[in-house]
């Protein structure tokens, strides 16, 4: 069963949070962890094949990617 949008983006978080967090300040390790995820959901969407056959990659998905970005802003 695949995560929900709102699960995906904590996870995102979560792994860019454990593993870039060498600041100090909770607050600049939170932003950090922030801006990975959501470059991490970008380049996810960037690399969206534009082929028709590539029915994967319906308005469904690319939707799903779209909510989880939506989700990292509000964390």
């Amino acid at each position: 069963m695949s995560p929900t949008p709102e699960e995906k983006a904590k996870q995102l978080y979560r792994d860019a949070y454990m593993r870039w967090s060498y600041e100090p300040s909770y607050d600049k390790n939170y932003l950090m962890a922030k801006a990975i995820a959501d470059y991490v959901v970008d380049e996810i969407l960037k690399a969206r094949p534009s082929e028709p056959e590539w029915l994967d990659w319906s308005g469904t998905v690319e939707s799903y990617w779209l909510e989880v970005k939506a989700e990292i802003k509000k964390l």
